[in-house]
């Protein structure tokens, strides 16, 4: 695996307010990785500064050459009076070809979306556009930030289990900033808990048992814990049943 993007004794800051400090950040080719910690404990400016829009106040970030870089922003305000539809808006900046876009949002799940307006879209098929839009530019690395706010339970399981699956064709790293536990356990190789620094950083298992977690979310870790057992307990009975299926 190759490193796409590394920070060491990274500090950010605003008007002189450390935002973030000493932060020493991996992401490798292929790795899902979730950022998780409080509101302002700086997961928005980690990921604008991996993406060259904030400069580090000290430290260093190294890109690996070439890298192509794929966003879901949190929110994404579309100008009511403003007419744009989903094949517009998914050939900004790059045009892109019908059959390209088709495909796309094949590949997402939201087939047949071209001709809607972006202002009548649901919520999940909203975030399914900004996604395809993301994965048009082919990324090394795709970014998240809170990509499920707004969507129902049954909704948010859907779009983790779509960005598993793009992972794996893909082969691209994933880098998600999210506050909703239960659903990142799930789907993280790693998961690296924030608040102004690297508070602790490892498996799923090992941070949600973390004092420092724990003191951060509380009870909170207690059930992102458990269902994070009850969901492994049951992949690993899954993969079992396939590979007898496969002899």
């Amino acid at each position: 695996m190759s490193v796409l993007i590394e920070t060491s004794g990274m500090s950010v800051g605003y008007t002189g307010q450390p935002a973030l400090r000493d932060v020493d950040f991996t992401i490798a080719s292929g790795e899902i990785v979730t950022v998780v910690g409080p509101n302002g404990s700086g997961k928005s400016t980690l990921v604008k500064t991996l993406m060259g829009l904030l400069k580090p106040t000290a430290g260093k970030v190294r890109r690996a050459e070439g890298l192509r870089i794929g966003y879901v922003p949190q929110r994404l305000h579309i100008d009511t009076t403003l007419p744009m539809t989903v094949a517009r808006f998914l050939s900004l900046p790059d045009r892109r070809t019908p059959d390209e876009t088709a495909r796309m949002l094949r590949r997402v799940g939201a087939p047949g979306l071209e001709a809607r307006q972006m202002t009548r879209l649901s919520g999940g098929q909203f975030q399914r556009v900004l996604l395809a839009r993301a994965l048009l530019a082919r990324p090394g690395l795709l970014i998240l930030d809170e990509p499920t706010q707004g969507l129902d339970q049954p909704g948010v399981a859907d779009f983790y289990r779509l960005i598993e699956e793009v992972r794996r064709e893909l082969g691209c790293a994933v880098l998600l900033v999210s506050h909703d536990l239960h659903v990142v356990m799930r789907a993280s190789d790693r998961v690296i808990c924030l608040n102004g620094h690297v508070c602790c950083e490892g498996t799923p298992e090992s941070v949600v048992s973390a004092p420092e977690y724990r003191a951060l979310f509380g009870g909170e870790a207690q059930g992102a814990l458990a269902l994070y057992a009850h969901h492994h307990d049951h992949s690993h009975e899954r993969d079992g049943a396939e590979t007898e299926h496969a002899h």
